[in-house]
């Protein structure tokens, strides 16, 4: 494989791929362990987000593999906490960290001539959006 940035962003990629996983764990988790006169909307928000993120590890996995590249198998490391507003407060953090990736992520993809990939970027770029504006809206008022 020449040097065209494609090993940087399948590495990148990769890293994407760990944060993708982390959701997935991280919402199921937050979902069954959240209490508190909340509960029943928060569990039902944290379960919600779950299938989106599996589609962008689906994305990302494949496009690593089309590269050449071996998808890895870990998440990055989910950060447990039992109250609803820490909960609410890593997952807007972990979307935050998500979409700068994710911002970068796309340029490299179109240094490297992965127009396609871009394309997808556009649109996870704006499902991440709407999740860290609907944290944000979450946590505006929170008692």
């Amino acid at each position: 494989m020449k040097h065209d940035g494609r090993q940087e962003l399948i590495d990148g990629l990769n890293e994407d791929l760990r944060g993708e996983f982390q959701a997935v764990i991280m919402y199921r988790l937050y979902a069954s362990m959240v209490q508190g006169p909340y509960r029943q909307e928060l569990r039902a928000f944290f379960a919600s987000e779950i299938p989106e993120e599996l589609m962008h590890a689906q994305i990302l996995a494949d496009k690593i593999s089309s590269l050449g590249g071996t998808p890895v198998a870990e998440p990055a490391p989910v950060p447990v906490v039992f109250e609803a507003k820490e909960m609410l407060q890593k997952a807007l953090d972990a979307e935050v960290a998500t979409l700068a990736r994710y911002v970068k992520r796309r340029s490299q993809a179109e240094k490297a001539g992965e127009h396609g990939l871009v394309v997808q970027f556009d649109d996870i770029i704006a499902d991440e959006t709407n999740h860290r504006d609907e944290l944000r809206q979450m946590l505006a008022r929170w008692p």
